[in-house]
């Protein structure tokens, strides 16, 4: 079985939204699709050529996505590269296919000469830690975010 990651095509959005939806659920069950989320979010991916969406394709099958791409840093002369989303539909799961695609993201990115590669993960994803530390990875900050109240 082999593992792939194809460009997605501005024709197949709401395939993707369809998985993402899927994907930030899984992240946080309450999370649900706001209108400026549905407008804009595949838009401004698409917009971006610093921004690479991938299909994953798993023995043929559309197996998930990741988003990966390029920053430029907020004040020095640099890029960061940066994996923003990598999402492995249940089925597919525990095949090697998110190992697959990470190794290929990095190593997709180091051709840019970025300074580093980050990412960042949600509270209580220890899985999904020992993962990315399992690729190279290492924990370097904790971040905070202030809401605002919804009052």
């Amino acid at each position: 079985m082999t593992t792939s990651m194809f460009p997605i095509a501005s024709s197949e959005q709401d395939e993707f939204l369809s998985m993402a939806v899927k994907h930030f659920s899984e992240l946080n069950a309450s999370f649900v699709p706001q209108e400026d989320w549905k407008e804009h979010y595949f838009a401004t991916i698409m917009a971006n050529p610093q921004y690479f969406l991938r299909w994953i394709i798993y023995d043929e099958k559309r197996a998930g996505f990741i988003l990966f791409g390029l920053e430029k840093h907020r004040f020095l002369p640099r890029k960061t590269g940066a994996i923003y989303e990598l999402y492995v539909s249940p089925e597919f799961r525990r095949r090697g296919v998110a190992q697959a695609c990470g190794e290929a993201a990095v190593r997709e990115l180091w051709t840019h000469s970025p300074s580093k590669i980050q990412l960042e993960l949600a509270n209580g994803q220890t899985s999904w830690a020992a993962f990315w530390k399992s690729l190279g990875f290492q924990k370097a900050t904790e971040r905070f975010v202030l809401a605002r109240s919804k009052s």
